[in-house]
């Protein structure tokens, strides 16, 4: 594997334990700006700044993931389908569960990882997630 593979993997990793301990700045220090998504109802979420995406509905989106039965996320595979020097394509398999452990929503996802001022993070993210949580923290 590639240091740019490495490099984004080791920042999905980092961003995906933020995500599950529900704290945005360690979310935010693992993405650059502007931050776009394309996932619930193929419309984009833009976010031009990192107080944009902390201000945009971080405890919305927490209460809904727990409206869901939602406990934590996991990441059944990651595999980097195109790689550049300063640019990194992520295949994910990411997986909601319950406490328990049990899978209620297992989706498909694409993460471009970019390197910006030596700094590898998150700028673009497209997923088939579906539930609550996810048209909330819309961004523009």
């Amino acid at each position: 594997m590639s240091d740019a593979v490495n490099q984004a993997t080791a920042s999905f990793e980092r961003w995906n334990a933020a995500f599950n301990a529900r704290d945005m700045d360690a979310m935010i220090a693992e993405m650059h700006f502007p931050h776009r998504r394309l996932s619930f109802d193929n419309k984009f979420q833009v976010w031009d700044f990192a107080d944009d995406f902390r201000e945009s509905g971080g405890e919305k989106t927490t209460a809904a993931l727990k409206a869901e039965g939602w406990d934590h996320t996991t990441t059944t595979s990651i595999e980097a389908v195109q790689s550049g020097d300063e640019k990194v394509h992520l295949a994910i398999h990411q997986s909601r569960r319950l406490a328990d452990g049990t899978e209620y929503n297992g989706f498909l996802t694409l993460w471009i990882f970019t390197l910006i001022d030596g700094r590898w993070g998150v700028q673009f993210r497209s997923s088939f997630v579906s539930g609550r949580a996810q048209g909330i923290g819309g961004g523009r």
